[in-house]
C-alpha cells in the first residue's frame, strides 16, 4: 500500500497529521467488526447532524453524499430514531474518554481507523466498542425483534457505536 498522510486543520484540531497504514475499510483488528461504515452512519443520522460539519475535508467526499447534517445546531430529528442519545463533549472529557489525537471522541477515532490510521489508542477504543454489546443484550431482552419504537434512545446510542440497531 502506498502510505499516505492526512493533514487536519479544522475547528477542533490544527496542524495534526496522521499516516494511513491500512487500506480504507480493511485491515481491522480481529475483535473489531462494526456493522456500519462511517458513511452509512452519517446517512442514517447520528449525533444530531452536528458532528462532522467542519471537518469533512479530512474524509472522502462520498461519505457526505447522503449525510444528515445540520451545521447550525444539534437536531435530534435528524437522528435515525429521532431522539437525542448524545452526551455533551464536556462529559466525555470529564470521564477521560477522549484520546488527545481524537478530540471529538470515539466516532472520530472510528472514522480515522476506517480510513486506515492505526494508533496506540486502538485497543482501548475497540474494548469500548465491544462493551456496547451490553446495550444490545438489553434491547434483545426487553424489545420484540424489529420493534423500532422500543427503547429508541438506547437504539440510537447503539448506532453511534457502528452497530445497526435497526436489525435488533
Amino acid at each position: 500500500m502506498n502510505q499516505r498522510w492526512i493533514e487536519v486543520n479544522d475547528l477542533m484540531q490544527q496542524g495534526y497529521a496522521y499516516r494511513l497504514a491500512a487500506p480504507i475499510g480493511k485491515g481491522f483488528h480481529a475483535d473489531f467488526c462494526p456493522e456500519l461504515s462511517p458513511k452509512e452512519m452519517l446517512a442514517l443520522g447520528v449525533f444530531g447532524g452536528k458532528y462532522m460539519t467542519d471537518c469533512a475535508a479530512e474524509y472522502p467526499a462520498q461519505w457526505f453524499d447522503s449525510a444528515r447534517l445540520c451545521p447550525d445546531r444539534h437536531d435530534a430529528a435528524l437522528n435515525c430514531f429521532g431522539v437525542n442519545a448524545s452526551q455533551p463533549l464536556s462529559v466525555w472529557k470529564q470521564r477521560g474518554w477522549i484520546y488527545e489525537e481524537d478530540p471529538r471522541g470515539w466516532f472520530q477515532w472510528y472514522c480515522r481507523y476506517f480510513m486506515g490510521r492505526r494508533c496506540p489508542d486502538d485497543g482501548r477504543q475497540i474494548s469500548r466498542w465491544r462493551a456496547i454489546r451490553r446495550h444490545i443484550a438489553q434491547l434483545q431482552r426487553n424489545c420484540a425483534r424489529f420493534d423500532l419504537t422500543c427503547r429508541r434512545r438506547q437504539r440510537q446510542a447503539v448506532m453511534h457505536w457502528a452497530y445497526d440497531a435497526r436489525n435488533l
